[in-house]
C-alpha cells in the first residue's frame, strides 16, 4: 500500500507543475490485466484500454445504450440481414509511442485485422469466442481503404450493438506487424496504440497509469483534459481518504457504509444510477454433485439473500431472481424466486443422497457494484451452507489469476462473480454468460442446457422485439428451473467525485469514460 501511495503522490507531483495543463486523477480500484481489450472481459481492463486508448466502429452515447457512429461514419445492412457495409471515417490518426510511429492513417486493413486476428490467431479471445463470433463471421473484407464489408453466416439481431463493445476495439495492423517483425509482439498489449481520445504514456505496475490528450483526435473538442492518471488504489477506504484530501478527482465502488457520509460532505458529489447488473454465485455444473439441478436448487434455498442485501449492500441493492436486471427489456417478473428455506434445502439434499458435502466458494478480490464485498458475502454463504450440513472453504486469488483460474472446466465448487451489461441487449447476459459457446470463457457455470440454448439462439436471429421478448422470458423460466447460478443481487451504482469535476456521466454499461470531463 505504501508503494502505491508513494508512486501515486509522485505522479501527482509531476503533473502539478504544469499550471496551464488540466489533469484528471481517477482512483481506480484495481490493476488492468493488460491493454489489449480483446483479450479480456474485466471492466477494470476496459476502463484502462477500450474506454481511453481505442475506438470501435460504432460506439454508445455515454450514459445510454444508443449506438452512434464511431470509426465508421455510416453503415448499411442488406435486406437478408447478412451483409453489413461500413463507410469509415477518413483522416483518423493512430497514436505514436517510443517504439513505433505510424506511417499512415487508420483504414480498412486495421478493421479487418482487428476481427480476423480473433479468428486466426491462437489466444484467449474470451469475449469474441464466448459470443460465438468465429462461427458468426463468414468474412471481413476491405472493399477499399475506407469501406469494410462484414458477412454473417446467419442474421444476428444485436450485431450492431455488439460492435460497440470492448472486444471490437480497432487496433493498428501496421503496429502489430512491426512488433511481430521486431520480435516484441507483447508491446501491442503492454504499450497500446489506438485512435482514442487518450494516448497511453506509461504504466507503473500496480501503481499508476498515465495518459496524455490525443491532440489529433478525430472528434473535435475532445478530450477536454490534457492529462489523465489512473491512480490504482484497491482499498475503498483509501480511495475515500484520497478523494477527501483532493488527491484524486473521481473514485469508483465506494464501500456502502461510506455512502451516506459522502453524500453529507459538501466537498464530495455522489452521482448514482440504477445499475444494469447482476451479482451471482455460479456452480460448476460439470462437476458432481453440482451437475445435479436439484442439488443446486437446494443450495439456493439455503442462502439468505435478504441478509446479504442488508449486510453487504447496506441499502444499495435488491435481491435478484433472474439473470438479467429488472431495468432490461424482456425481464420476466412472473418468475418466482427460490425461497429461503433451510429445512427444505436439507430435505432436498438428503433426497439426492448428499451427505457431508464439502465445497469451495470463490470470493473476488475486488469490489464491484454487483458485489461491494465478496469476502463478506462468501462468509455469509459459508454460514448459510453450514446450517444445511455443507462445509465451505473460501478461496481467492489476485484478480487476473482469479478470472483465469475460474474458466477451468474442473474448477471446484462455486464462484462469486457478476456482470454489468455491455450493450443493453438481453443476449449480452443470457448468451454470453449462460450459452453453450461461452463454456470455458464467460460462462463460468460451464453450463450447456439445450432447451435454454435453443431459445436464446432463436432470439438471436429474430428481429421482432416482441418475439425476442417472449423467447427470453421463456429462457428465464428454464434458467430458474435448472439453477446454474444462485442469483444474488442487482445494485445501484454510486460514483463519488470532487465538486470541481464537470461533465461526468454515469454510464449504464459500467464504463468510466472521461473524454468529456473537465476539472474546474
Amino acid at each position: 500500500m505504501k508503494r502505491i501511495l508513494a508512486a501515486t503522490a509522485c505522479a501527482l507531483a509531476l503533473t502539478a507543475g504544469a499550471a496551464s495543463a488540466q489533469t484528471l486523477v481517477y482512483c481506480s480500484e484495481a490493476s488492468p490485466e493488460g491493454f489489449d481489450a480483446a483479450l479480456y472481459t474485466s471492466g477494470t481492463t476496459f476502463d484502462a484500454s477500450s474506454h481511453t486508448v481505442y475506438n470501435q466502429l460504432v460506439e454508445f452515447v455515454t450514459g445510454t445504450t444508443e449506438v452512434r457512429p464511431g470509426l465508421a461514419e455510416s453503415w448499411e445492412v442488406s435486406d437478408d440481414g447478412l451483409t453489413y457495409t461500413f463507410k469509415l471515417r477518413p483522416g483518423v490518426k493512430f497514436h505514436s509511442n517510443d517504439v513505433f510511429t505510424p506511417s499512415r492513417d487508420f483504414n480498412a486493413e486495421d478493421v479487418v485485422h482487428s476481427f480476423m486476428r480473433q479468428i486466426e490467431t491462437e489466444g484467449t479471445w474470451e469475449y469474441f469466442q464466448g459470443m460465438g463470433m468465429p462461427d458468426l463471421l463468414e468474412s471481413v473484407t476491405a472493399v477499399d481503404d475506407l469501406t469494410v464489408e462484414i458477412k454473417l453466416t446467419k442474421p444476428e439481431a444485436p450485431f450492431i450493438a455488439n460492435l460497440a463493445m470492448d472486444f471490437a476495439s480497432i487496433v493498428s495492423k501496421e503496429y502489430a506487424d512491426a512488433m511481430a517483425a521486431a520480435g516484441t509482439p507483447e508491446n501491442v498489449n503492454q504499450k497500446p496504440i489506438g485512435t482514442g481520445p487518450f494516448a497511453f504514456v506509461n504504466y507503473q505496475t500496480d501503481a499508476v497509469i498515465r495518459y496524455a490528450k490525443n491532440e489529433d483526435y478525430w472528434e473535435e473538442g475532445l478530450p477536454k483534459v490534457d492529462n489523465l492518471i489512473f491512480a490504482i488504489t484497491p482499498d475503498a477506504s483509501v480511495r475515500y481518504q484520497r478523494l477527501q484530501a483532493g488527491e484524486c478527482h473521481v473514485m469508483p465502488y465506494p464501500a456502502p457504509a461510506d455512502i451516506q457520509a459522502m453524500k453529507d460532505d459538501p466537498n464530495i458529489n455522489v452521482m448514482e444510477q440504477e445499475g444494469l447488473n447482476v451479482g451471482y454465485l455460479a456452480y460448476n455444473t460439470t462437476v458432481a454433485p453440482f451437475d445435479n439441478a436439484n442439488v443446486r436448487k437446494a443450495l439456493n434455498m439455503a442462502i439468505d439473500k435478504n441478509a446479504i442485501i442488508d449486510v453487504v449492500f447496506q441499502g444499495s441493492g435488491q435481491v435478484a431472481k433472474n439473470p438479467i436486471p429488472p431495468t432490461m427489456w424482456s425481464y420476466n417478473d412472473a418468475i418466482q424466486d427460490d425461497p429461503y428455506d433451510p429445512e427444505a434445502a436439507k430435505a432436498l439434499l438428503a433426497a439426492e443422497g448428499i451427505e457431508n458435502l464439502s465445497m469451495k466458494v470463490w470470493a473476488m478480490p475486488v469490489q464491484r457494484p454487483y458485489n461491494p464485498n465478496a469476502r463478506r458475502m462468501a462468509e455469509l454463504i459459508q454460514e448459510d451452507f453450514a446450517e444445511v450440513g455443507v462445509d465451505v472453504e473460501i478461496v481467492s486469488y489476485e484478480w487476473g489469476e482469479y478470472l483465469s483460474r475460474s474458466r477451468a472446466l474442473d474448477r471446484d465448487g462455486a464462484i462469486l462473480l457478476g456482470w454489468t451489461g455491455d450493450n443493453g441487449d438481453p443476449d449480452n447476459f443470457l448468451a454470453v454468460l449462460l450459452g453453450c459457446e461461452g463454456r470455458e470463457n464467460s460462462n463460468r457455470a460451464q453450463w450447456c442446457h439445450q432447451p435454454f440454448e435453443d431459445l436464446i439462439q432463436k432470439a438471436k436471429v429474430t428481429s421482432d422485439v416482441a418475439e425476442r421478448t417472449k423467447l427470453y422470458e421463456e429462457a428465464q423460466v428454464v434458467f430458474k428451473e435448472q439453477a446454474p447460478w444462485a442469483t444474488i443481487a442487482h445494485s445501484v451504482v454510486f460514483m463519488p467525485m470532487r465538486p470541481e469535476v464537470k461533465g461526468y456521466v454515469v454510464h449504464p454499461l459500467g464504463g468510466h469514460i472521461f473524454d468529456e470531463v473537465t476539472v474546474e
